[in-house]
Parts: structure tokens; sequence; C-alpha cells
């Protein structure tokens, strides 16, 4: 039997060992330190868009002229972003970290069926490292997922058993043992389907996690049907109730006593489902009721009371279809085959609505395919009067972005016209706004900084969920190069309290001076200015706004924007040379803004 060899002997001698980066070093010695005792193993495969991650930072431009906007001032701002996922979601670590109630994503199954491509090739079933680069795959996305959800929050992940074992070890790992929430089977179809050579395969999973142990304490219910109802047909002053007998002669464990009869007939050693305490005091508050039956004498009954809050869902989903996944494209786009396995409108809708009473929740999809995540929160939102908000994610891999995902949301928002001829109304108080991922160097440069902050504007806005852009602040008429200025409404500033939002960013730091003097003559209604400002390091200039601080709440840029990508971003691969200089710093024009007014 061969010696096992000791690993810090083996630690010892990686640390002196020449040929090796300090990374390549760090992580030998890393893996050699690993003790897993429970749990998944798998082999680490590096993804093309982790290798783009570890040189740039990504944010999220607008494509304008794709904006749907709503004519109602509440209307919720929904947001489609297209591009890689991974990079979506790191930029959204910064604008939406412990802000998503609810997570729903339909990720790849992995089937080995060209249906999860992996650095721009798909993993058929005879790749021997197909489930290594899917947990991998999974594994990234998953952890900012979770740093993305709030205390409250619950992911909801649809899967079928070619990863299913897997995912649920890896959601383990990753969110706690202790927060699933359940492992709900769809019955996907009903019928048919004489596909298999063993077993027809008609239904497929759905996981539930939560963020926090403590989340959710409140109970999951959902709407009663008419049919669940039918049941409960009566009713008196404490609500709605059927008959249920209290009488169980086949009880394992019966309680036993006499009970007397209105008319004064005992019924002897009864067989109950309650005790005597029980019964005697459903008898003074009316819960226990004595009932003619049809030989004229009388069944002892107990009123069972629809619960107010609504019937537990249960684990076992058979009241939608596949099928119906299909109708909703041929509704919506007039092709059955507009995309390939959507999930039904209705499915998402009923997940949706299961975590919380709120109907003002910030839902998420970064596996968008088809957009029903959209469309189920949009139709909600008009059945309930809720005022949910919804951010997909996708590529636009054969311009499914585009084509499919957009066009579906568009058409839902604006109306449309079934292949029936049927018209159905659009879903009018609702905006969509879309937007592409793009990148600046992780470079420190003083350049790349400034650049930064520039291109994160749309990331503000989105952070902010201020969209309406003012050209004057004040009275000053700003340059949009120099500092831009949103506002919730187009009321005026003078005094009103309306529950407006108020943000500034500015760009050149030389602006601040003749910035904090003019929020001295400006009324917010009682609110915060947001005021983010350009810094090399991460002071908000706090003197320079002293005067004012009761009015403005300071963000100094790029640090916080960093700060947060530090949380998610692949560490960088070490350099042989030190960076070059810091760019020569531009000189601010004079003219600070383009003209004053009275």
């Amino acid at each position: 039997m061969k010696n096992l060899i000791d690993k810090s002997e083996l630690i010892s001698k990686l640390q002196t060992l020449e040929g090796l980066s300090n990374d390549e070093r760090s992580s030998l010695i890393g893996l050699l330190r690993e003790h897993k005792k429970y749990g998944l193993v798998w082999e680490d495969k590096p993804e093309d868009v982790e290798e783009r991650l570890r040189e740039s930072l990504p944010v999220l431009r607008e494509v304008k002229d794709k904006a749907i906007l709503s004519d109602e001032p509440d209307a919720p701002n929904h947001i489609l972003i297209e591009g890689d996922n991974l990079e979506a979601i790191t930029a959204l670590s910064y604008t939406h970290e412990g802000k998503i109630d609810v997570i729903y994503i339909d990720p790849p199954y992995n089937t080995g069926n060209k249906d999860f491509v992996y650095n721009d090739s798909f993993v058929d079933s005879e790749d021997s490292y197909r489930h290594s680069k899917w947990l991998s795959f999974m594994s990234k996305r998953l952890k900012i997922a979770k740093k993305l959800l709030s205390d409250k929050g619950v992911i909801f992940i649809s899967i079928d058993d070619n990863e299913q074992a897997q995912l649920k070890l890896l959601c383990d790992e990753v969110f706690g043992r202790n927060q699933e929430v359940a492992h709900l089977i769809w019955q996907k179809r009903k019928g048919g389907g004489n596909d298999s050579v063993f077993v027809g395969t008609d239904h497929e999973y759905i996981l539930a996690y939560k963020k926090r142990t403590e989340a959710n304490e409140a109970k999951w219910r959902v709407p009663y049907d008419a049919e669940y109802l039918k049941r409960y047909k009566f009713e008196d002053n404490r609500g709605r109730y059927y008959y249920d007998t209290l009488s169980r002669p086949g009880l394992n464990n019966p309680i036993i006593y006499d009970v007397v009869c209105p008319d004064g007939s005992i019924i002897k050693d009864g067989t109950w489902q309650i005790s005597k305490e029980t019964f005697d005091e459903g008898l003074k508050t009316g819960e226990v009721d004595f009932v003619r039956n049809k030989n004229g004498g009388f069944t002892v009954m107990r009123k069972v009371r629809v619960p107010e809050e609504g019937k537990v869902f249960r684990s076992i989903i058979t009241n939608v279809s596949n099928k119906d996944a299909a109708d909703d494209m041929e509704r919506v786009l007039g092709n059955k085959k507009a995309f390939s396995n959507p999930k039904p409108q209705v499915l998402v809708s009923q997940l949706l609505e299961l975590p919380f009473n709120s109907k003002d929740l910030t839902i998420l999809d970064f596996f968008a395919g088809s957009g029903t995540t959209l469309h189920a929160t949009m139709q909600l939102n008009a059945e309930d009067g809720g005022h949910r908000q919804c951010i997909l994610v996708t590529n636009n891999e054969n311009n499914i972005c585009e084509e499919v995902t957009y066009e579906r949301n568009k058409r839902v928002i604006q109306g449309y016209t079934t292949p029936k001829g049927q018209k159905v109304e659009g879903l009018k108080q609702n905006s969509l706004r879309y937007y592409k991922t793009d990148f600046i160097s992780r470079d420190r440069t003083q350049k790349n900084m400034r650049d930064l902050v520039a291109a994160a504007t749309d990331l503000l806005c989105i952070k902010e969920d201020l969209y309406e852009e003012q050209e004057t602040f004040g009275r000053f008429k700003l340059k949009p190069q120099l500092a831009r200025y949103f506002r919730s409404s187009s009321a005026g500033l003078q005094g009103k309290n309306d529950g407006q939002k108020h943000m500034l960013i500015i760009y050149r730091e030389e602006l601040i001076d003749e910035i904090a003097e003019e929020i001295k003559h400006l009324d917010f209604g009682g609110k915060c200015l947001k005021i983010y400002v350009f810094s090399p390091g991460r002071y908000p200039f706090t003197d320079n706004f002293r005067e004012v601080a009761d009015k403005v709440e300071l963000v100094a840029l790029p640090a916080a924007i960093y700060d947060a990508y530090q949380k998610v971003l692949p560490k960088r691969k070490e350099k042989l040379f030190a960076e070059a200089s810091e760019e020569q710093e531009t000189k601010i024009p004079a003219d600070l803004f383009e003209g004053q007014g009275v």
C-alpha cells in the first residue's frame, strides 16, 4: 500500500517551485487545501465571457428607438437587456444588489441535443465534461443571483431529469440546504408522447429556494377558483363554510362520549373527531351543529370555514401544459414555433403570485427566452392593479431578443390581433426599455474612470428608476457632457411634496461649488437630491456641500461601481508589466453651463 503524501509537503514545494505565476501557484495550493466532505465536485471549465470580464467592466446602454413608453405617469418601467447574462447580471449587481424579490429562470436543460451552448459551441451528449460545463455555467450565475435577491427573495428554477439532481445539490450549496422552499413537479403534457423506450416523461421540475432562513414566514396561498369554492355552499355572518360529519366510526383512536341532541335523544358512545371540551365550545359558538338526516334523526356536523387568505399551493402543477405555451406563441406572434420550448404564461403567473402578498415587486429572469416572465408580470398587474416591475436578460442568438422577446412584449403592451382575427387590447399601463451590454476597460486610468462614469448614466437611471431628463437645473441650462439632471415628474421644484425623486450626475468636479450654491435656492419638496459625482478616489466632496447637507445624498463614482463589481467579477490575471502612466487630464471649459436664466 502506497504511503499517502503529506499535503503540507506538497504545498511547501509548490511555494518554491519556479516557472509558476503567483495566480497559478495560488490556484494549485487552493486545490490542495480543499477538503469537501459532502456536495458536488466538478471540473471548473472557463468561459469566454468570464475571461472577457477579467479585463472589462460591463455597462448597459439604452437603445432609445426601441423604448415603449406609457402615457401613464405611474407605469412600471420594465427592462429588457440584450447580451450575455453573466455580463448583464454583473451590471445588475450594482443597480439591484439585494433588491430583487422574485427570480424565475428556465436555463438550458443540457439534454445534449443542441440546447446548451458553451463558448460558442453546442455541448453534445458525448462530451465527457458535459455536466462540469453546465455546473460551471450555472454556479457562476446562481452566486450572483443570490446577491441580487432581497432578504425576503425567492428564486424559481425550471429543470428536467438531465440536471435535476445536480441542480438540487448546487442550489443546496449556493443558497443553503435549509433554504429550499419547494420541489415542484409540473405536468407539462397530458397523454400521448410515446417517444420513450421505457417510461414516458410527462413532467418537469421547478426548484424554489429562498434567500434567508427567516424569510417568507407568511403562508403561501393562491386565490380560490370557482370549482374549489363549490363545496363551501353555506354562509353565515362569519363567512362561507361546508358541513363535515364529526362522527368517525373507523378512526384508529376514536374519542368516545355521549352527545345529547336538541330533541333530547342521546347518541350513546359516539366516536368523534374532537374532544368533549372542543365539542362543547363548538356548540356555544355555533361551529358545531345538529342537522336532520333522512332517517329523521340528527347528524352532528362541524362547520369547515374557507381560509380567508386562500388555499395552499400544491406541489404538483396539473392545470397548465406546454400546449398552453405553444398557444401563447401562436396567439401573440402568430407562430407556434417562434421559440423552442417556451414556458406557459399562466404557469409563470402562478409562481409569481406565490411568495408575497405585495403587488409591488421587482422580478428578474436572466434566461428570458421568449419573454414569458414579462408577459406574466404585466398580466398580473392588469388583473390585480399591481405595480410589479420586471427585468429580462437574453442574448440575441438567431435574433431571439429582437424578434421574439421584444416583439412579443411590444405586442402585449400595444395590442395585437390573433391569427383568428380577434383583437386583443394592449396592456398600455407599462413601459419597456431596451438595453445592450457594453464594456469599459478595468484598468483604472483617469480616462477609463471618467469613461466609466459617463457610460454608467444608464445604469444610474435603472438603479434609481428615474428616466425623465431635465434640460435645466434651477437657473442653469446644463451641458450633458458636464452634468445631467433627472426628475420623476414634470412638476416644478417650488415646494411641492408630491413624491418626486431627483438625481443629479456631475461628471466634472469643477462644477461642484456652483452647483452647491444653486442648491441653496432650490426646494425639492422635502426629498433628498441624489448626487452622483465623479471623484478620483472615494471622497464625494462632502465639505463642498456642507451648507446644503440636509438636501443632498452624495455618492462618489466610480468607486461605488468598482466596489459592487469587485464582489462578483473574476480575478484579473497577473500582468507582466506595470500599467502605463495615467493620461493627461483635459481642462474644463471656462463656460461650465450653456447659459443662465432669471
